[in-house]
């Protein structure tokens, strides 16, 4: 079967950057533009909205400079608007030789925002095209509000397409402006564009306000489309636009008859750094893209992956750069807990996998995940904890406090042997405030405290955790120097553990 070829024109730079908070830097635009034309391979990028600012025109000054240099000027597109030679001479002195004309593709905008008739919004376009044409830019049109202008103005939607068809023009872009569409009226709306027009080259450019984009984009492509409008994250106004990532692995798995350029591994990496200069945080259950995606979480998944790969489909993680993690929690049980030992290499004993999974268990109650750079550190505090045969002392309760200009205290409550005391001191910090309550109550048995030699915290490296975090406390007893650690996501609590396993050993 003959495949046919889709366009992507990726618009994160331009409609992306209308994402409510979001400006790129004028480096930031071209490393974003760099990384889409040549790593991405998108056929288009649509870079700036012309007239904005210096900013804008110094952004896409550079993008034009670059793109010339490496022969992909006809690649980089901006939109203008229908003001005479305003923004063609902005193009112009931008370096930019690809216009997307913004016009009113609804009688309700045309009406009552430019208080104008079909003939003269046709006239003054024309004469946009025409100046552009003269002065070497390319152009192509989109018709804003044209979902609307289907539904409630379609006799004016085809006079104006009548007209556009015969203007010489590139692409007609038809934008789904609010995000209105459902499946079933894109497919129809397109299709009976397409079919009155076989011979113009028509773009999709749909919004995400009902969550429908990627229906959409589908229903668009079967209609007859040529041409998709994408953006990295799906940024773009209000709810955005649709997903690139989502988009392409929607193409690639579900459409065999349509085919792209766009490299499928590249997709994650492009995610990432628009994610860092946008500073738009992806959420981590986006398709593709997100944190999440490709973690398996139920134990019973984990077992299952381990026996045939019984949960995996077809969005495997490694066709887009990426690698399927198991995460490790409450429900995570030890099939979870064996995948992420055996990506560290290590093995562990029936008896000792049964007090790490306990112990994560433990963990995952108080907090959200618990990662595999984790592991070490809980597999090491599980066997500390595993070397004390028996916990003759032990820290029952205790209260802390820290209040602005007053000192640090702490409360509480001791088991030794048969006995329980309380107690309560101040200190320099939470930790000191403890153990001067706990050097009262040692006292009363008279048991001296060893020497704290050296208190050390550490966090998981590359551990993406809450705060997860391990306390290695050194002590110096009769002549000698040993070492307890605790684990806890709060360091204080973590100390306390390391003190109760010194009290122990000694």
């Amino acid at each position: 079967m003959r495949k046919r070829y889709i366009e992507i024109m990726d618009t994160t730079l331009r409609d992306g950057e209308q994402t409510s908070g979001v400006s790129f830097s004028s480096t930031e635009k071209l490393t974003i533009a760099q990384i889409l034309l040549q790593e991405v391979k998108v056929d288009r990028i649509e870079v700036a909205s012309a007239r904005v600012s210096e900013g804008e025109l110094k952004a896409v000054k550079k993008i034009t400079s670059w793109a010339k240099d490496n022969d992909l000027l006809d690649k980089v597109e901006v939109l203008t608007f229908v003001d005479g030679d305003s923004s063609i001479n902005w193009m112009l002195e931008a370096g930019a030789k690809v216009m997307n004309l913004l016009t009113k593709g609804s009688m309700n905008h045309l009406t009552h925002q430019l208080r104008k008739t079909p003939e003269q919004h046709f006239s003054e376009i024309e004469q946009v095209i025409s100046l552009a044409k003269s002065k070497g830019i390319d152009s192509n049109v989109y018709l804003e509000d044209w979902s609307n202008g289907m539904r409630n103005s379609p006799q004016y939607v085809f006079q104006f397409l009548d007209f556009l068809t015969q203007q010489p023009i590139k692409r007609v872009l038809l934008p789904d402006t609010l995000g209105v569409l459902t499946p079933s009226e894109t497919y129809q709306f397109i299709k009976s564009i397409v079919e009155r027009y076989p011979n113009t080259h028509f773009d999709f450019h749909a919004h995400n306000d009902y969550d429908l984009s990627i229906a959409n984009v589908m229903e668009a492509l079967r209609a007859g489309a040529q041409g998709l409008h994408l953006t990295v994250n799906g940024m773009g106004e209000r709810c955005g636009n649709a997903p690139l990532a989502s988009a392409i692995a929607v193409i690639n798995d579900y459409m065999p008859e349509f085919k792209t350029h766009v490299v499928e591994k590249s997709l994650y990496s492009v995610s990432k750094l628009v994610e860092t200069f946008s500073g738009f945080r992806i959420p981590v259950n986006k398709p593709i893209v997100g944190e999440n995606v490709f973690t398996q979480t139920a134990g019973i998944h984990a077992d299952g992956d381990n026996k045939k790969n019984l949960y995996f489909n077809d969005l495997m993680p490694e066709r887009f750069g990426r690698k399927r993690k198991y995460a490790l929690g409450k429900t995570s049980g030890k099939a979870n807990i064996e995948k992420n030992l055996q990506e560290l290499g290590i093995r562990l004993s029936d008896t000792d996998l049964k007090k790490v999974t306990q112990r994560i268990i433990e963990l995952g109650d108080r907090k959200e995940m618990v990662t595999r750079e984790d592991l070490p550190y809980i597999i090491s505090d599980v066997i500390d904890a595993s070397s004390v045969l028996e916990e003759k002392i032990q820290i029952m309760n205790y209260v802390l406090t820290h209040s602005k200009n007053l000192k640090p205290s702490a409360t509480l409550q001791v088991r030794l042997g048969d006995q329980v005391f309380e107690e309560n001191a101040q200190g320099d910090g939470q930790y000191d405030a403890f153990m001067n309550a706990l050097k009262k109550v040692l006292l009363k048995k008279h048991i001296n405290l060893p020497q704290l030699s050296d208190y050390n915290v550490r966090i998981p490296p590359g551990g993406k955790t809450d705060a997860l975090c391990e306390t290695v406390i050194t002590w110096e007893h009769n002549g000698k120097e040993f070492k307890t650690r605790g684990l806890d996501s709060d360091q204080t609590v973590s100390a306390i553990q390391a003190t109760q396993k010194m009290l122990n050993l000694i």
